[in-house]
């Protein structure tokens, strides 16, 4: 595409789009880009784009580098300079139109987005999409038409009409999982600032209770050096030590303080995970703690583990085995924790509305079966060689029929009622396992047997 054929598209879009070469010089823009900058089109061209944006230049160039070698859109984060001197962070989508060649640069279409203006742009990515649906329509429409007048011809609009359709497609799952990362990018950064709002305070009580209760003890040794000294004491004193209970305070004051410590501590073990949860915005690859992941997925799902008025507690077994650290994108290896444990919480939900439970499918849980009374999800960690682990989440619910099983990670399937699942949750922890990882997701399941998903992710990815 040359810049002119860039300029020739762009011109009837709406969105901001820049035509960068891999080495970041500005081949083409739009007038949005230039109307969100304050500057002529004919300013942006030609300048790199290292002029324009206050990240640095090595940040920029991994960027381009990224998008030039990935076959997806790449999602970024640009601060640009406008030209009445104020910034605009605005994220980015990078995708790679042209790939490089010996005889020419890579050509990356940027596709730029005001944070604040996101939600709007998703309404006209709809209407877009609806747009090229009609479009999709009126072809198929006119193939019919020329099908009696030329055969090759329909041969010819066919192959396109096809393309078109794959390409409506792509672009469906590409914004339903653009909304799924937005909404998991917010959830993250919500959960990291409850949890540093709530560590401020809890730090403060928890490292002043040791000083209080020492404070207490010394006013308390005083009044029992000043009881044996002072044995007649006024009526009025008298009266006000029998109204308090002065010997139960002394035996109790302990107690109390004690109680509060552990509660504080309880409060920081919280903030531990919920700081751990919020790593689900991270994109650093770096070595983790599974376990810490494990149970920071069941901190946060915890209020759905515990009795309610409609079900029963749902129990959770665990046994771990001692694993390394294992080098991955924590954030998302949380997102699929959370997705895996989250269906079996559904699932045990809807076997209590039956009535019923099952005993756990013995596939990699060494034939031990799950107590058939009572809900119970069963996670284990094995360390199968020396380059890779596993990870098994089993449920003692009522199990998946093949013909489910089958399209259990398909994007959009869903068994769930309408508004309470979108059909992304396992299709993204597949593509999160197998693409990201390179390892492998599976579920195992028998109808009246429960249902289990194993996880096995290489200890060093070669990604």
């Amino acid at each position: 595409m040359t810049p002119e054929q860039f300029l020739e598209l762009a011109r009837v879009l709406p969105e901001p789009l820049l035509l960068v070469s891999g080495e970041g010089q500005l081949l083409a823009a739009n007038q949005p880009v230039a109307d969100m900058l304050g500057l002529r089109r004919q300013q942006l061209r030609g300048i790199m784009l290292f002029e324009l944006v206050s990240e640095p230049a090595n940040d920029i160039v991994k960027y381009l580098q990224a998008c030039s070698s990935s076959r997806a859109m790449v999602i970024g984060s640009l601060t640009f300079r406008k030209n009445d001197g104020q910034t605009l962070i605005c994220r980015s989508q990078g995708a790679v139109i042209q790939p490089w060649s010996p005889e020419s640069s890579a050509l990356i279409l940027l596709r730029l987005e005001n944070r604040n203006l996101a939600s709007s742009n998703f309404v006209l990515l709809n209407e877009k999409l609806d747009e090229l649906a009609k479009e999709v329509q009126r072809r198929k429409q006119a193939e019919e038409a020329l099908l009696k007048a030329n055969q090759e011809l329909e041969i010819r609009v066919e192959e396109r009409t096809t393309t078109l359709q794959e390409t409506l497609n792509e672009l469906q799952l590409t914004q339903t999982q653009l909304i799924q990362a937005e909404k998991m990018s917010s959830l993250g950064q919500m959960v990291a600032g409850i949890a540093h709002e709530i560590n401020n305070p809890v730090s403060f009580i928890y490292g002043n209770l040791h000083h209080a209760h020492e404070y207490t003890q010394d006013l308390l040794t005083l009044v029992q050096i000043y009881q044996p000294l002072c044995p007649n004491i006024p009526p009025e004193i008298q009266e006000k030590v029998e109204e308090i209970d002065l010997d139960f305070i002394i035996q109790d004051i302990s107690k109390l303080f004690q109680s509060m410590k552990v509660g504080t501590e309880r409060i920081q073990e919280i903030v531990k995970s919920l700081r751990n949860f919020s790593r689900l915005d991270e994109a650093e690859f770096k070595q983790v703690n599974i376990h810490e992941g494990i149970e920071s997925s069941l901190m946060i799902l915890e209020h759905r583990l515990q009795a309610s008025h409609e079900y029963p507690e749902i129990k959770v077994i665990k046994k771990y085995s001692q694993l390394p650290n294992v080098t991955c994108y924590p954030g998302q290896l949380n997102q699929v924790f959370i997705n895996i444990i989250a269906n079996a919480v559904d699932a045990l939900e809807a076997s209590a509305l039956n009535g019923q439970w099952s005993a756990v499918n013995p596939q990699i849980t060494d034939n031990q079966k799950l107590i058939n009374n009572n809900p119970q999800i069963q996670i284990k960690t094995e360390l199968i060689d020396e380059k890779w682990i596993a990870v098994s989440i089993a449920d003692n619910g009522l199990g998946i029929n093949e013909q489910v099983l089958s399209k259990l990670f398909d994007p959009f399937f869903t068994t769930k009622a309408v508004g309470k699942g979108t059909g992304l949750g396992l299709y993204i922890s597949y593509q999160i396992i197998v693409e990201k990882h390179e390892g492998e997701l599976n579920c195992f399941s028998v109808p009246g047997k429960g249902a289990e998903f194993v996880i096995k992710i290489p200890i060093q990815s070669t990604l």
